[in-house]
C-alpha cells in the first residue's frame, strides 16, 4: 500500500489540438473515410491491429519480461524507417548500448530511426514536440517520471498522467504511440485499470519465455477486430512469422497412440487447427487427479460427468490429464467434441485415425451442438490433408459437400464414441 499525495497543479500547453469546431454534429455530416494506416511490413502484426498502424493512435504492448515486446517493436521500427517514416524510440530501461546490441542482431537500420534515453516524462514530451516523429515508442511506461507528480516511479499517479501526457501527444500531434507495459503475475498490465480504458488498443504478448513460440493477442481495439492473433517464433536474428500456425502446432504428432484428436479452434477470422492430448489411468488415491493445459479446468471436469452419465464409463476411480499441444490457450465450446473422443480414446486405448479431426459443443444431456464459421474449419482441415471430419449434424446438414474430405454428422457424444 503506497500513501498517493493529491496536489492541484495548473497544467500549460498539454491541452488537445482540436481541428474542428466545437459544436454538436449530424450523423449525416460525419464523415467515414477510410483512415490511412502505416505498415509495419510484419503481417502477423498488421493483421492483429486491424491492417496498419492509425496515425495518431495509442497501442499499449504487455507481456511477461522476455517475452520478446522490446524485440518485436525494434523490428517495427527498423521497417519503418526503411520506409522513410521518422521514427523516435525512447527507453527508460536500457542505454543507447545495449538497444545498439539488439539491434545489430535484427540487421542493419536506417538513419530515420532515433534513440533517446530519458525517463523524465517533461523531456520526453519536448523531444517528441520537436521532433515531429510518425511513430514513437515507449519502453517503458512504469519508468516514466513526472516531477509534478510526488510519487514513486512506477506508481498508479505515475503511470496514469504519463499515458494521459502521451495520449494528448498522439492526438494533438497525429504522432502514433506505442507503450510498453510490464505485467503483474496474474498476467494483466501493472497499473490502474483506467490505463487500458485509454489507451486505443490493447496487445497481449504471451507464450513461455524458454518456449519458441510467441503468441500476439488483440485485446481492445478501436480500429479492428478484438479476437485476431498472430505467431510468432524467436529465433536468434528475432521474431519470425508463423505463417500456417495449424501446421505448426500439429508438427510432431504422435501417429497411432491413443488419447490424440485433433480439434478446430476459431481466433478471430483464423481457423487453427491443434492436437488435444488425454491420458486417462487408474489413480493409486482415494481422490483421483484431473489437470488441464491450455483449456479450462472445470470445462473438462463438466465433459467427464456427461461421459460417465450418458455414456456408463466408470472413469471417477481414474486420474485424468488433458492437455493441448503446442501451448495454445483455448476456452472456445468448439473443441469439446475432441476433448471428449480424446478422453475415451486414452480411457479403452483405442487410437483414433490420424487423418480425424473432431470439433463441436456438447451440452449437458450429451447433445452435440453447432458452431460457428464450420466451412473456414472444414476448408483448413482439408488444406491440411484430412480426409474425416467430425462436425455436429446441424451443422453438416446445410454444408456443402468438399471434395476430398468425408463429413459425419453427430447429435449426440455417443455417436461420436461409437467411431472410435
Amino acid at each position: 500500500m503506497v500513501e498517493e499525495k493529491q496536489s492541484v497543479s495548473v497544467r500549460g500547453g498539454r491541452g488537445v489540438v482540436r481541428t474542428e469546431a466545437t459544436r454538436p454534429s449530424s450523423l449525416s455530416e460525419v464523415s467515414i473515410e477510410e483512415e490511412s494506416r502505416m505498415l509495419t511490413h510484419i503481417g502477423e502484426l498488421d493483421r492483429v491491429l486491424g491492417g496498419g498502424i492509425v496515425p495518431g493512435s495509442l497501442t499499449l504492448v504487455g507481456g511477461d519480461p522476455g517475452i520478446g515486446k522490446s524485440t518485436l517493436l525494434l523490428q517495427v521500427c527498423r521497417n519503418l524507417a526503411a520506409d522513410g517514416r521518422k521514427v523516435l524510440y525512447i527507453s527508460g530501461e536500457e542505454s543507447l548500448r545495449q538497444i545498439k546490441i539488439r539491434a545489430n542482431r535484427l540487421g542493419e537500420f536506417s538513419d530515420n530511426l532515433q534513440l533517446l534515453c530519458e525517463t523524465g516524462l517533461a523531456v520526453v514530451e519536448q523531444t517528441i514536440r520537436s521532433v515531429m516523429p510518425d511513430v514513437t515508442i515507449i519502453d517503458s511506461i512504469q519508468t516514466m517520471y513526472d516531477e509534478e507528480v510526488s510519487s514513486a516511479p512506477g506508481s498508479v499517479s505515475q503511470v496514469r498522467e504519463a499515458t494521459n501526457v502521451l495520449l494528448q501527444l498522439a492526438k494533438g500531434l497525429t504522432v502514433s504511440v506505442f507503450i510498453v507495459g510490464h505485467v503483474t503475475k496474474e498476467g494483466t498490465v501493472a497499473g490502474p485499470r483506467v490505463l487500458e480504458h485509454m489507451v486505443d488498443t490493447v496487445l497481449y504478448f504471451e507464450g513461455d519465455r524458454h518456449a519458441s513460440y510467441r503468441i500476439l493477442r488483440g485485446v481492445k481495439n478501436r480500429f479492428g477486430s478484438t479476437n485476431e492473433i498472430g505467431v510468432f517464433e524467436m529465433k536468434e536474428e528475432g521474431l519470425i512469422e508463423v505463417r500456417n500456425p495449424s501446421e505448426y502446432m500439429l508438427s510432431g504428432k504422435p501417429e497411432g497412440a491413443s488419447g490424440s484428436v485433433v480439434s478446430c479452434s476459431m481466433e478471430g477470422t483464423r481457423p487453427i487447427l491443434l492436437e488435444i492430448q488425454a491420458l486417462v489411468c487408474h489413480s493409486n488415491f482415494g481422490i483421483p487427479r484431473r489437470q488441464a493445459i491450455g483449456t479450462d479446468f472445470n470445462r473438462v471436469n463438466l465433459l467427464m460427468a456427461v461421459l460417465e452419465k450418458r455414456l456408463h464409463l466408470q472413469m471417477s476411480d481414474c486420474d485424468a490429464y488433458v492437455n493441448l499441444a503446442g501451448g495454445m490457450r483455448i476456452v472456445e465450446p468448439a473443441i469439446d467434441l475432441g476433448i471428449a473422443m480424446a478422453v475415451v480414446s486414452s480411457f479403452k486405448n483405442r487410437a483414433i485415425d490420424d487423418k480425424t479431426i473432431a470439433f463441436g459443443e456438447i451440452g449437458l444431456s450429451g447433445e452435440v451442438r453447432g458452431v460457428s464459421m464450420v466451412e473456414q474449419r472444414v476448408a483448413e482441415a482439408a488444406k491440411l490433408g484430412f480426409t474425416t471430419c467430425v462436425i455436429p449434424e446441424v451443422n453438416r446438414s446445410y454444408l456443402k459437400p468438399i471434395e476430398g474430405i468425408r463429413l459425419i454428422g453427430v447429435r449426440t457424444v455417443r455417436d461420436a464414441v461409437d467411431l472410435i
